[in-house]
């Protein structure tokens, strides 16, 4: 694969492991599962429009069913293959946040799979502060699957072999990295209704929220 680099510089230092990335994103590509790094924690990857590949993290994860499955994206672009809504106040929490660990729970649009979505009708996403996931989704042109690469209910992971130790046998490869995750889960923000909600604590605080939202940001126990 063919890469200008004036592209490839936007992902950052990623000139020796493009041979790498690009074996992940045919994997991708094929309906199978990845385990890379994030800013964050090691997330469990697929092309997250692919509703087979995205039935086969619930599997390894041994996630209950109805679950919603976050997404990242590479660019701000793609942006629009996950809402068809992308309001003023997104676009301002993305210029404040992004990349960076800050997920925002977005009404879903027609290409999101109802599988991947809360209730089927809104989606989390992000774009993470790490090279590798952003060049995987912008190179595969479609978002991938964030969720974290652990079986549900055991410890989150931040090394590749923390992934090999739980899910290593189920995923067609695991991503190693020089810039490790820093361990804590990014912020998660629900923007779907009135008042702006955290459901989950992370490197994102309500106050850095609430001085972009100039609102009360809720925050679920």
């Amino acid at each position: 694969m063919q890469i200008d680099f004036n592209y490839l510089n936007q992902f950052g230092d990623l000139e020796n492991q493009i041979e790498t990335l690009d074996i992940a994103v045919k994997k991708l590509q094929e309906g199978k599962l990845i385990a890379y790094p994030t800013d964050t924690l090691y997330g469990l990857g697929c092309d997250a429009f692919n509703v087979k590949a995205v039935e086969l993290i619930f599997e390894v994860k041994q996630r209950p069913m109805g679950m919603p499955i976050p997404l990242i994206i590479g660019t701000r672009d793609q942006i629009h293959l996950v809402t068809e809504d992308v309001t003023d106040m997104i676009n301002a929490l993305m210029d404040a946040f992004w990349p960076g660990p800050l997920t925002l729970i977005v009404p879903a649009g027609p290409k999101v799979p109802a599988i991947v979505g809360s209730r089927g009708w809104k989606v989390g996403v992000r774009i993470p502060d790490h090279p590798i996931p952003r060049y995987l989704s912008a190179i595969l042109g479609n978002p991938i699957a964030g969720t974290s690469a652990n079986i549900s209910g055991m410890p989150e992971t931040k090394t590749a072999e923390e992934v090999n130790d739980q899910i290593g046998n189920d995923v067609e490869m695991t991503i190693r990295s020089n810039q490790l995750p820093k361990g804590k889960p990014s912020t998660v923000l629900d923007i779907t209704e009135t008042q702006p909600r955290i459901l989950r604590k992370g490197h994102v605080t309500a106050k850095q929220i609430e001085e972009i939202y100039n609102q009360k940001v809720l925050i679920e126990n």
